[in-house]
């Protein structure tokens, strides 16, 4: 072998190793839905709202006491 077929047959050699080295990434979706709560954001409008409720119902202006 000439040296010319050494530095080629070595080139291909190193891609073929490079090329089985392949890493392989997967991409799924999840099996159960994603579920986002919004329950807090929710309770937390109606009980500011009833808060200002009592305040008024309570104030020293309402004539309750």
């Amino acid at each position: 072998m000439t040296t010319h077929m050494k530095s080629v047959f070595a080139v291909l050699a190193a891609a073929t190793l490079l090329a089985a080295c392949t890493h392989k990434v997967q991409v799924e979706a999840p099996e159960k839905p994603i579920t986002i709560n919004l329950n807090v954001k929710i309770e937390h409008e109606i009980r500011v709202k009833v808060e200002k409720d009592l305040e008024q119902v309570l104030s020293k202006d309402s004539g309750l006491f």
